[in-house]
Formats: structure tokens, sequence, C-alpha cells
């Protein structure tokens, strides 16, 4: 069996990132916890907090694609492996 993964967690709240991650378990969580602050942000900031995140690293996303990801997002409770999921699906190279 081949390790894809840098690390395993045993908790479901914490998020394994796969060897080809786009990124960091730090960056993901510096991400969530700029959605948590104040309670979980409405969807339109939410999604602008997305974008900005993604153009830092070099990537772009549609505000409408963002948009719908940031909900999926807020449903799971900003999750960190449904995070990871939406932005490592959302990430488009610029």
């Amino acid at each position: 069996m081949i390790a894809t993964t840098d690390r395993e967690f045993n908790e479901e709240s914490e998020v394994t990132t796969p060897v080809n991650s786009k990124f960091s378990n730090a960056e993901l969580m510096g991400l969530r916890n700029e959605l948590l602050q104040d309670g979980l942000i409405d969807s339109r900031e939410g999604a602008e907090l997305l974008q900005l995140f993604l153009a830092g690293r070099g990537y772009g996303a549609s505000p409408e694609a963002a948009q719908d990801a940031v909900g999926r997002v807020e449903m799971s409770g900003c999750s960190m492996p449904v995070l990871q999921r939406e932005l490592e699906s959302l990430a488009l190279v610029m």
C-alpha cells in the first residue's frame, strides 16, 4: 500500500493532507479560523474570502463557484475535510 498522506489522524474533525495537496494544514486552519471568526459569515463575504485565499496562492475561482463552495462549507459546520475538498476542486491555476 502506498502512503497518500503526510499524516494520518484518528479524529474525524482533522484533515489528512494528500501529498499532492495544493494547501497545507496550516493554511487550511488559518482560513477556517477566519471563516469562523464571529460565527460563520454570509455566503457573499465567505466567497470573497475564498477567492482572496486562492488568489494569494496563484489560483482563481469564479464568484458563483466560490459562493456555491462556501455554502457547502457552511452546511458542514466548516469541517476541515469539506473545506479542503471544496478548495481543491475550486482552485483554477491562473
